[in-house]
């Protein structure tokens, strides 16, 4: 009987010491896991905890919810939030991945452009032209072959936008491309070459190639400036851009024609000419010194 009473108190006190271990441990293990998340969430910077939630967004089932994600991204204006980002250029949005275009912009150069590249042949014309534009921030020269041949897009705004980009990247590469879009008897040939490439007839893809042959710098684009200089049926706001495009430039070799637009029947013409012809003569003048 003693040996049934001293087992039964050895149980009972077996018991006690496991109940108070047991006390110690977790009962619920993803409330822990939990709190180990939310601890590690502590951890992150505002500016990580952001990008977080933003990113999270991104697979939202709502176009709006997703596009504000990656404007907000964007926003901030840094490499890890431009990096989260990357994944909408391939949302089934045109919109989401329009915006996204410029949201990734601050990743290096290079990357930026390798990654907005394939979108220069996506079927939505606003695509198109926010990654033509987004290119152009770039300052990337890798965009420059992809550029031109979008001058022979069939959407007039995706030509314009193609054609500014070709000058904030300012690469010499591009001025026989230009040259040919602003004047097909400047001596060069079309980007792309097909069947129904056409002259360019709108005013301000006109604009934007001559404004972009300035930025460029380089001299082979005086013939297709002057040529359109000249031109009494070309629009007068494609002619002024044409001459203040020559004064950038800054090559003698413009002045002559600069100088048979100074009477011209545009005032505005004739005083960018001059401003262009000054110009000219201010650079050949510091090259002198």
């Amino acid at each position: 009987m003693q040996t049934c009473r001293g087992y039964s108190s050895a149980l009972r006190l077996a018991g006690v010491i496991l109940g108070a271990v047991l006390s110690t441990v977790p009962v619920d293990f993803s409330t822990a896991i939990a709190g180990q998340g939310q601890a590690s969430e502590q951890r992150l910077t505002p500016r990580q905890l952001e990008i977080e939630r933003q990113r999270q967004r991104l697979s939202s089932g709502e176009t709006e919810d997703r596009r504000e994600a990656v404007t907000r991204l964007g926003a901030m204006r840094h490499p890890a939030a431009s990096r989260a980002a990357l994944s909408a250029l391939s949302d089934p949005s045109p919109m989401v991945r329009a915006t996204a275009a410029a949201a990734i912009l601050s990743l290096p150069p290079e990357e930026s452009a390798g990654s907005l590249l394939p979108l220069l042949a996506d079927k939505d014309e606003f695509v198109r032209q926010q990654v033509t534009y987004a290119l152009g921030h770039t300052r990337s020269r890798s965009a420059v072959p992809g550029l031109t041949e979008r001058l022979a897009d069939k959407k007039d705004s995706v030509r314009a936008s193609a054609a500014v980009a070709l000058g904030q990247i300012a690469d010499a590469a591009a001025v026989p491309a230009l040259a040919a879009v602003l004047n097909p008897q400047s001596g060069f040939v079309a980007a792309k070459k097909n069947k129904k490439s056409r002259t360019e007839r709108n005013p301000f893809v006109l604009r934007a190639a001559a404004r972009s042959l300035g930025q460029i710098g380089d001299r082979a684009g005086l013939p297709a400036l002057i040529l359109v200089l000249q031109d009494k049926k070309a629009e007068d706001d494609v002619r002024r851009e044409a001459a203040s495009a020559l004064g950038a430039i800054g090559d003698p070799a413009a002045i002559p024609a600069l100088r048979e637009v100074l009477t011209a029947r545009d005032p505005y013409l004739a005083q960018t000419a001059h401003e262009a012809i000054r110009k000219i003569s201010r650079l050949q003048n510091s090259r002198g010194n």
